[in-house]
């Protein structure tokens, strides 16, 4: 191993102060291009001038600016297929949705989204057996998502707080969109009719979300009442935790704004 004494490093550091690069200081002393990248950086951390991002700015602390459509989409895959988690092996905690490997255009939608709520932060997929975890680490989630606590979140009291609401009011579509990717499909039902003596098959598409939760569940309906879209509940499978949307001005309505999975 080749050990190099203060006069080098010193040299270096002039060099690198003048602006020179540091694969051009590297090669002129003989010395590896790690150990010149090494030296700058202790010099620069030194006198206060590390580089790297300024810690990322919240729009709850800090009235960072927030793309409100792209919260209220984020917003609805949270309420669906979201949490924060705590891990002891980082210091910052992190927001993960779970994404199905079956419908990877919303899996780009929700990193899409991550990436543009939160644009100073690390965005990253994990992968897990049919699903990605598509994750983001920020110290200001919880500002972001009030909704957190410990437990299941049915088992817990589920209400936005009024700028939330606020923003849902705003960018409603968008809301109705997350919960329908995240806990909602859009399927096609049949049934038979006579029609002129003859039994015909009538097929007919449907949305359906469900959610244990009764609180999202009526965040949900709340917000298709807002937008003129009639919905009924429906007991499916023995679950009674079903919101069912079929008429057919009210499916052409969730058609133009959701649409199917991806």
């Amino acid at each position: 191993m080749n050990f190099h004494g203060i006069a080098v490093r010193q040299k270096a550091l002039t060099l690198l102060r003048g602006g020179a690069r540091n694969a051009d200081v590297a090669r002129r002393l003989d010395v590896p291009p790690g150990t010149v990248s090494y030296w700058l950086h202790m010099d620069r951390a030194k006198r206060g001038e590390c580089p790297g991002k300024q810690a990322p700015g919240c729009p709850r602390c800090d009235g960072r600016d927030l793309d409100r459509a792209a919260y209220s989409y984020l917003l609805g895959l949270y309420l669906g297929d979201g949490h924060i988690s705590h891990y002891s092996t980082h210091r910052v905690p992190n927001l993960m949705i779970t994404c199905a490997d079956d419908w990877p255009g919303v899996m780009d939608e929700c990193e899409k989204a991550m990436r543009s709520v939160f644009p100073d932060n690390r965005v990253c997929r994990v992968r897990r057996t049919g699903c990605h975890n598509v994750k983001v680490y920020s110290k200001h989630l919880v500002c972001l998502f009030p909704q957190h606590g410990p437990g299941r979140k049915h088992e817990r009291r589920i209400v936005l707080e009024a700028w939330q609401q606020q923003i849902v009011d705003g960018h409603p579509w968008e809301f109705v969109r997350g919960l329908i990717h995240s806990d909602g499909c859009r399927i096609t039902n049949w049934t038979t009719r006579l029609v002129g003596g003859v039994r015909k098959r009538y097929e007919y598409p449907r949305y359906f979300f469900t959610n244990v939760s009764d609180d999202i569940r009526q965040l949900f309906t709340d917000t298709l009442d807002k937008l003129g879209v009639e919905w009924t509940h429906c007991t499916r499978g023995g679950s009674p935790y079903n919101v069912s949307v079929a008429r057919r001005a009210s499916v052409g309505l969730m058609d133009a704004h959701v649409g199917p999975k991806h």
